[in-house]
């Protein structure tokens, strides 16, 4: 007995005292090919195929982010879930309480797949390439004319004249500018 004691506290002395559970991964991953099998011919008796998704494409709509800014709702046992405080999610029918979360969950993986896409991105070609070169070079050579300075500067002018008698009456402002002076400069007197 005095043996056995002595063999639990020098690891010396153990002979093969290893408790532990040796793992072996080839025959769990046979165990989970298997029951995945199963899982799929389970169904109808006939195997199921995975979902064919479709690639992910740009969002072809404007996400508003806006439309609720600066509002103040009333929220009551039973207004609806869509009616919330927060943005609210049709797709998922869930509601983001900010908007930083929300355009994390329309870009996200769950959303993406109610809609019925991968996040796997359509490979572009060559072509597809050159093709969006050439657009974005033409886009570049549009915003770049080439202005003359002087030329410019009296375009701003023009502007200017034009829009600032509509905005800004010059005999009222020298007005203005008068009594504003008037003030400024008077001395104030004591009332009695």
């Amino acid at each position: 007995m005095g043996d056995m004691f002595l063999c639990f506290l020098h690891p010396f002395w153990t002979k093969n005292l290893d408790f532990r559970r040796k793992w072996d991964k080839d025959e769990y991953e046979k165990l989970a090919e298997k029951r995945l099998t199963e899982e799929r011919e389970k169904k109808d008796g006939k195997p199921v195929q995975p979902v064919k998704r479709e690639l992910l494409r740009h969002r072809d709509y404007k996400v508003d982010l806006e439309s609720k800014l600066g509002k103040t709702i009333v929220i009551t046992k039973t207004t609806p879930q869509s009616e919330m405080g927060g943005y609210y999610c049709n797709v998922c029918d869930c509601v983001v309480k900010d908007s930083i979360n929300f355009l994390d969950h329309i870009n996200g993986k769950k959303h993406q797949r109610n809609l019925g896409m991968s996040m796997r991105v359509e490979r572009s070609t060559l072509d597809q390439v050159k093709k969006r070169f050439e657009v974005n070079k033409k886009k570049m050579e549009e915003k770049q004319k080439d202005y003359d300075f002087e030329e410019r500067m009296k375009e701003l002018r023009e502007e200017v004249r034009l829009c600032y008698p509509y905005i800004f009456c010059p005999p009222a402002l020298n007005f203005v500018l008068q009594i504003r002076r008037r003030l400024l400069h008077s001395t104030p007197t004591p009332r009695g």
